[in-house]
Formats: C-alpha cells, structure tokens, sequence
C-alpha cells in the first residue's frame, strides 16, 4: 500500500542506503557546469546526509584529464568542453560542496567518468557488503547522473526512493518531466516524496 505522500506503508530500515550523485564545486556556481538549483537543494540533502552519514555513499564526476581523452563520443565531448577537463579545472573542482564533504567519512565516496556509477564494481560490491534492499537517491543532476544511477538500481531490483526536493537539474523543464516520468511510467518501481516524508520513514 502506498501513503499519500507516495512512499510505501513498508518503513525504510537499516538496510536502506543513500546515494548521493555528484554533488561537487565541479557542478557549482562559477563554473561552465554549473547547476543553478543545487545552492537551494543542498541544505534538504544535507538533512538527508546528516540522519545517517554511515549509510551514505557519495558519487562524484572525474571528467578525463585533457581535451579528446575517453572512448567514442566522450572524446568529442571533452573536446568541446575543454574548460572542464582535470587540465584546465582549479584542483579542489571534483571535490564534494564544504557542506557534504564534511560527512566523508563516515559517509563512502565512489568516483567514476561516466554518468553511470553502476559501470565500476565498486558501487556493487559495497551495496553487497552493506546487504542494501532500498536506496534513496539524490544529488545532479535529475535528468542525467540521477537517470542514470536511478535506472541501474530498478534493473538491480532495489527499491527506489527520490526527493522531489533533494534533487536538481539546469534544466527546469527536463527535470519536472523526470519527475513525472520517475513517479508515472517507473510507479511500481519507483517512490517520490520530499524529504522530510522519506525521513520521517527512514528510522
């Protein structure tokens, strides 16, 4: 049975883990990534981070070094934003926002070149190792690394739980449609709610 809030009757136990996706200054403001709604999202998914750090793992983006490294299209892709290659970026750029970082640890960070962390075992092996059964997922952006990591666990078979307000896009339009994507077309597999609703769950 679903609650009106759109989370499940079913309570999220310790076995439920938070990914937070790419939450980094790569993606702040002054830079050619930046997301302008992640300033107004990080204060609810440092709420999300502080109930349980030990049970948060944190995603981040490490673009290639240099202009044209990474295979098939990537190499046309660093190619046209050489500005956000290793080379070019200041060095603290792939680190998590001051406010996440300081959680880390006990919060895990897992860094991958893709969008997907599902593409390194060590996403795999650490949820294993925990026994996860749910994930809350939150971070940048809704309608790319978000999409990305929130497909990868519905193929694994987790429960899925998003923040409608813990998650942020550069593009309003993409991410209202993602949400209502996420909460229609993924329903079953799917849960939508704020934050304080999933904490409320999250015991």
């Amino acid at each position: 049975m679903t609650h009106q809030d759109g989370l499940r009757d079913a309570p999220l136990t310790g076995r439920c883990l938070h990914l937070c996706i790419d939450m980094q200054n790569l993606f702040a403001e002054g830079s050619d990534w930046h997301t302008p709604w992640m300033k107004r999202v990080q204060p609810l998914v440092e709420q999300l981070v502080a109930a349980h750090p030990d049970r948060t793992i944190f995603t981040r983006f490490i673009p290639a070094r240099r202009p044209g490294e990474g295979e098939g299209t990537w190499k046309g892709y660093y190619q046209r934003w050489s500005s956000m290659t290793l080379e070019a970026l200041p060095p603290d750029a792939i680190e998590l926002v001051p406010p996440l970082a300081r959680f880390a640890p006990p919060a895990a960070v897992i860094d991958k070149t893709v969008y997907s962390p599902w593409l390194t075992p060590d996403l795999d092996n650490l949820l294993k190792q925990r026994g996860a059964e749910a994930l809350i997922i939150s971070g940048a952006e809704t309608d790319v690394c978000v999409l990305a990591t929130v497909l990868g666990a519905v193929d694994r078979g987790y429960r899925v739980v998003l923040p409608s307000d813990g998650l942020c896009s550069s593009s309003d339009k993409m991410h209202d449609a993602l949400l209502g994507l996420y909460a229609e077309r993924y329903g079953q597999q799917i849960e939508v709610g704020t934050v304080e609703q999933i904490l409320r769950h999250w015991k």
